[in-house]
C-alpha cells in the first residue's frame, strides 16, 4: 500500500512545514509540545492514584492513557508510540499470568503480535505495491476518465476522480491513491482550469476555482469513503474485524464484510457526490478540449507491460480466493465439511502471503531473472501502519486479558446510560468520528473498538453492531487537513481553502453518522454477519 517515504503517513510536523498555514503551524506545534508533556503526566497520575480496580488494570489504564494522549497529539509518531506502550505493558508486568504458566509477560505482550491478520496486511500491502510499481492503479484511472461524456462535464470529472478513488482505496491504501490521483488531478487543472475560467461568466482565479475544490475534495473523501468496501481497503477494518473475532464468537469473511460495506458505500458515495457539488458547485458544467489531455495521457501508457500482466493476475487469484469461502458458505452452507475444508485453509492472511510471494516468482524478463517485484521494492511497505495495527490488537488483548475493558465498558454505560441498541451504536460512530478528526483512523478504531465491546455487552445488547459502527466511524476525518493523510495530500494542492474542508466534512460527517447507524445493523442482518 502506501509508502511512508512516499506518502507521509505518519509524517512529522517539520515534514508538513511546507503545506500548513502560520496559523495551522502554530496549532500544531503547540498541540505537539503540550502533548509530549502530558503524556508522561497522564501516565504517572494514572499509576499512582488510588483507584478500585486490579493492580493490572491501573497498570494497563496508566499505558493506555499515556497511549492515547500521545496519539491524540502526535507528539512522537504514532507507530512508535504503538511500540513503546507494548515496552511499557511488559516493564510494569501488564499481563495476568496464571500461576501454573511458564509464560512471562513478553511472551504474552510479544506474542498477542504474531496474528494472522498481520500477515494478510503484509501481503495486501505488497499486492498493492506492486500495482503502484508498475502503474496499473495510473493505467486504471485513465481508463475510467477516457470513458465517453466523463471530460466533457465538469460534474461528471468530479464524480469520476471520486469513483476511481472509492475504487482503488478498496484495494490499496487511502493515502496511496491519493497520492497517485493528485498530480493526475493537478494535471487535470492545469488542462482544464483556463478552459473554466474563460468559459466561466464569473471573474474566477484558475487557482481557486470551486471546480478543483470540489475535485480535490472527492479524491479523498472518495478514498475514504471507498476504504471501507473491503476488509484490506483501510487499515480500521483489519483492526476492527480482529477485535469482534476475538471478543465474541462472530466470524467475518471477507466475503461477508464486502456485502455489508457495499450498500453503505454506494450511498455514502452518492451523499458525497450531492454534497461536494452543492457545496462547491463548480462555475462551469460543460467543457470543451478536456478529451484531448486524456486521450494524450492514456495515449503515453501504451500495452499492458508484463509487469503490470503479471500483478493483475495475482490480484485476481487473491480475490477470488478471499471470497471463495464465503461463495462455498452461500450455497453448501456455513455447516457444510467443504467450507470447513476450505475456510481452514484459505484464510486470508495465507492468501495474501501467497499472492505477494507470487509476485517475485512471476518474470517480467526471465534472461535477466527480473521477477514483478523484487524484495527492494516490497519492503517500502508501510511498516509504521504494520506496527501501529500489531500494537493495537496486542492492547485490545490486555484490555480484555486483565478485565479492564469490561470495567470500562460498564462504568460508560453506566455513566451514559444509554441502554438500546440504536443509541449505543449512534455514541460509537460519534466518538470514533471526532477521534479520527484529531489523529490517525488507525488509532481512533484501536482506542474506541475494544472500549464498545463491552458497553453493549454491560447494557445486554450483541456487542457486533456497535463495533462495526465504531469501525465505520473511524474512517471518517474529513474535517481537516490534519484529520487524515489524504486529507493533508490533497490540502497540500493550494486549492482547498480552510474553510470549505471544514464546512464540507462537518455535513458529510453529520450524514456519516445517520447512514451508519440506520444500515450496518440492516447490511450486517442480511450478511450473516449477526
Amino acid at each position: 500500500m502506501s509508502t511512508t517515504q512516499e506518502t507521509g503517513t505518519y509524517r512529522t510536523l517539520d515534514e508538513q512545514m511546507e503545506r500548513l498555514t502560520p496559523a495551522e503551524q502554530r496549532f500544531e506545534r503547540a498541540r505537539q509540545t503540550i502533548g509530549l508533556f502530558v503524556g508522561p503526566v497522564v501516565f504517572v497520575v494514572l499509576l499512582l492514584i488510588p483507584m478500585p480496580i486490579d493492580d493490572n488494570q491501573q497498570r494497563l489504564a496508566a499505558v493506555l492513557g499515556f497511549t492515547i494522549v500521545y496519539w491524540l497529539s502526535e507528539a512522537i509518531p504514532i507507530p512508535a508510540t504503538a511500540i513503546l506502550s507494548l515496552a511499557l505493558c511488559v516493564l510494569l508486568q501488564v499481563p495476568v499470568i496464571p500461576s501454573d504458566s511458564d509464560d512471562s509477560a513478553s511472551d504474552i505482550v510479544y506474542g498477542s503480535f504474531a496474528s494472522d491478520t498481520i500477515f494478510l496486511f503484509i501481503g495486501a500491502f505488497v499486492i498493492a505495491q506492486a500495482m503502484k510499481t508498475h502503474g496499473l492503479d495510473r493505467r486504471f484511472a485513465f481508463r475510467v476518465l477516457s470513458l465517453p461524456g466523463v471530460a466533457s462535464s465538469t460534474y461528471a470529472v468530479i464524480i469520476a476522480f471520486g469513483a476511481i478513488a472509492a475504487l482503488l482505496s478498496s484495494v490499496i491504501s487511502n493515502t496511496a491513491t491519493a497520492a497517485m490521483l493528485l498530480p493526475i488531478g493537478l494535471g487535470m487543472m492545469r488542462a482544464l482550469g483556463d478552459l473554466v475560467v474563460e468559459q466561466s461568466d464569473e471573474d474566477a482565479d484558475a487557482s481557486r476555482l470551486r471546480f478543483g475544490t470540489a475535485l480535490m475534495l472527492m479524491i479523498s473523501y472518495g478514498a475514504g469513503v471507498g476504504g471501507l468496501l473491503t476488509p484490506i481497503g483501510t487499515p480500521p477494518n483489519l483492526i476492527g474485524i480482529a477485535f469482534i473475532e476475538s471478543e465474541t464468537d462472530t466470524t467475518i469473511t471477507f466475503f461477508d464484510w464486502v456485502i455489508t460495506a457495499a450498500p453503505i458505500v454506494l450511498l455514502m458515495f452518492i451523499a458525497l457526490c450531492v454534497i461536494l457539488i452543492l457545496l462547491n458547485k463548480p462555475e462551469v458544467r460543460r467543457l470543451t478540449g478536456a478529451d484531448t489531455y486524456i486521450a494524450e495521457q492514456k495515449a503515453e501508457l501504451g500495452r499492458l507491460s508484463r509487469g503490470e500482466k503479471n500483478t493483475l493476475a495475482v490480484f485476481g487469484v487473491a480475490v477470488t480466493l478471499w471470497v471463495l469461502p464465503g461463495f462455498v458458505a452461500l450455497f453448501a452452507g456455513d455447516e457444510s465439511d467443504a467450507y470447513a475444508w476450505i475456510s481452514a485453509r484459505l484464510d486470508e492472511g495465507t492468501v495474501a502471503i501467497l499472492g505477494a510471494v507470487l509476485l517475485f516468482v512471476l518474470p517480467v524478463d526471465w534472461a535477466r531473472r527480473r521477477f514483478t517485484m523484487n524484495w527492494n521494492e516490497a519492503v517500502k511497505i508501510d511498516w509504521g501502519t504494520v506496527i501501529l495495527f500489531g500494537s493495537g490488537i496486542v492492547l485490545g488483548t490486555l484490555l480484555s486479558q486483565t478485565g479492564l475493558a469490561e470495567t470500562l465498558g460498564t462504568g460508560i454505560a453506566d455513566s451514559l446510560g444509554v441502554t438500546s441498541l440504536v443509541a449505543v451504536s449512534a455514541v460509537a460512530a460519534l466518538i470514533a468520528i471526532v477521534i479520527s478528526e484529531t489523529t490517525s483512523n488507525t488509532a481512533a478504531a484501536t482506542i474506541v473498538v475494544p472500549i464498545v465491546i463491552p458497553i453493549a455487552a454491560a447494557a445486554g445488547l450483541d456487542p457486533v453492531i456497535p463495533a462495526l459502527c465504531a469501525v465505520f466511524g473511524a474512517s471518517f476525518g474529513f474535517m481537516m487537513p490534519v484529520s487524515t493523510p489524504q486529507n493533508a495530500v490533497v490540502y497540500g494542492s493550494g486549492m482547498i481553502p480552510i474553510t470549505k474542508m471544514v464546512r464540507s466534512g462537518i455535513v458529510f460527517d453529520v450524514i456519516g453518522i445517520i447512514l451508519i447507524v440506520a444500515l450496518v445493523p440492516v447490511m450486517a442482518a442480511v450478511s450473516g454477519i449477526v
